[in-house]
């Protein structure tokens, strides 16, 4: 059985860093591309992140794009997102999920609906 968890979330100032980490328990890790959403209290789930099974291709939103940096280790099984000059917009329940049947060759997919596994969220605060 698969199972993803999510760390790192905490509340921070504008302008900070902070790098979340996302590890996927379970057999074949390499096989998933890995995405990281994200829900802001009143809004709805939106895509941040993903990366395909290979690492060698990512996808980011227009939000995030040149701020955030998605990577994995596949020998960790652990997806990372490493997120600089965070902004107060930035705050949000942050979730990682897991794409069981994405194609190697693929770029990451960015629907919710695509990815099978979620953790629970970690959740990242960023005060003015």
């Amino acid at each position: 059985q698969v199972q993803v968890e999510e760390s790192g979330g905490r509340l921070v100032q504008a302008g900070d860093s902070l790098r979340l980490s996302c590890l996927v328990s379970g057999p074949l890790f390499s096989r998933n591309a890995m995405g990281w959403f994200r829900q802001a209290p009143g809004k709805e789930r939106e895509f941040v992140a993903g990366i395909n099974r290979s690492g060698r291709d990512v996808v980011y939103s227009d939000s995030v794009r040149g701020r955030f940096t998605i990577s994995r280790d596949n020998d960790r099984k652990t997806s990372y997102l490493q997120m600089n000059s965070l902004k107060p917009d930035d705050t949000a329940n942050y979730y990682c999920a897991a794409d069981r049947t994405s194609i190697l060759s693929s770029p990451p997919r960015t629907r919710e609906e695509d990815y099978d596994y979620w953790g629970q969220g970690t959740q990242v605060t960023v005060a003015s």
